[in-house]
């Protein structure tokens, strides 16, 4: 499943493009269904930067209702290499539930446009139902493509909420 996303922001790429790489983990009070994002790994390459995030997501969940989910159904580890040359990030999602049954990555490509920023998100959602562990084989089709239903319906708004934390974050920058 094609996943695709494309959102402006009021300000220029010298501003957006560090943010999102640099200030993940302190966006997180401006994403209302991440509870936390933990940074593991940051390592810096020619030209970039490769990192390793893990995202808790279930802030807009009920307490109650995230009681009866699994950590591992709301959370995923999210790798990214940062190409600081061509503002471009690669990244790959390995959800921690269905992990060996879900394969998905893409890439966001900051553009600028005058003094704003338009991020184009493009990327790709593949769940191997034959991969699913837990499920008989009958289902396992049923399974994936619920699943997949699932996860396409809620990549494409963090995108969205992600940027609209990024926009409010830097607002509230420059006016303090």
């Amino acid at each position: 499943m094609h996943i695709s996303s494309w959102v402006s922001l009021p300000f220029p790429r010298s501003l957006v493009y560090p943010t999102y790489r640099d200030k993940l983990v302190e966006l997180t009070p401006y994403l209302g269904n991440v509870r936390e994002i933990e940074l593991k790994e940051r390592h810096p390459v020619d030209h970039g930067l490769d990192m390793i995030l893990i995202w808790h997501g279930g802030g807009e969940i009920p307490a109650a209702a995230r009681a009866l989910l699994s950590d591992a159904m709301l959370s995923w580890t999210d790798h990214t290499h940062w190409d600081d040359q061509n503002h471009l990030t690669l990244w790959r999602i390995e959800p921690h539930a269905f992990t060996e049954a879900v394969h998905c990555h893409g890439r966001n490509l900051f553009l600028e446009d005058g003094e704003q920023t338009v991020i184009k998100s493009d990327g790709e959602l593949v769940i191997d139902p034959g991969l699913i562990s837990g499920v008989p084989s009958f289902l396992s089709g049923i399974v994936a493509k619920a699943v997949e239903d699932y996860l396409s319906q809620k990549i494409e708004p963090n995108f969205r909420q992600l940027a609209q934390g990024v926009e409010t974050y830097l607002t509230q920058q420059r006016s303090s």
